[in-house]
């Protein structure tokens, strides 16, 4: 399993941090409820980085999980956009090249505007569940 997550690679301790707040950023959004629930995680595991979705983590857990094409997707297109935004670099780009989810699909929320937005993890890292 771990085999397919997206490893990646940062030039800077505080980057992990970067990265782990700029994902609750970043998923599926009910404009209605100001409601968004973040798709992908960072997970630290075996002296590496991966960026990975929160069904992965539940089937990591060893939980029944739907895992789908499209969530792959959206993973994938998170993975290229923190990498364009110079937050890691992504080391086995084959695993991430497709499928890929149009932008329209993902809810990126500015940091100044998170205020606005109330932020759900949909796997809390960290804690059981």
């Amino acid at each position: 399993m771990i085999e397919n997550f997206i490893e990646i690679s940062i030039k800077e301790p505080t980057d992990f941090l970067r990265i782990k707040e700029t994902l609750t950023r970043i998923g599926i959004a009910s404009e209605r409820t100001k409601t968004l629930w973040q798709s992908c995680h960072i997970l630290h595991k075996r002296e590496k980085l991966y960026i990975v979705h929160f069904k992965e983590l539940f089937a990591l857990d060893g939980k029944v999980t739907n895992y789908s094409d499209e969530d792959r997707g959206r993973r994938n297109t998170i993975a290229h956009l923190l990498e364009e935004w110079g937050l890691c670099k992504i080391v086995n780009p084959d695993i991430c090249k497709e499928p890929r989810t149009p932008l329209s699909y993902i809810k990126i929320i500015t940091f100044k505007d998170k205020e606005n937005w109330k932020l759900e993890p949909k796997y809390p890292i960290g804690r059981r569940v």
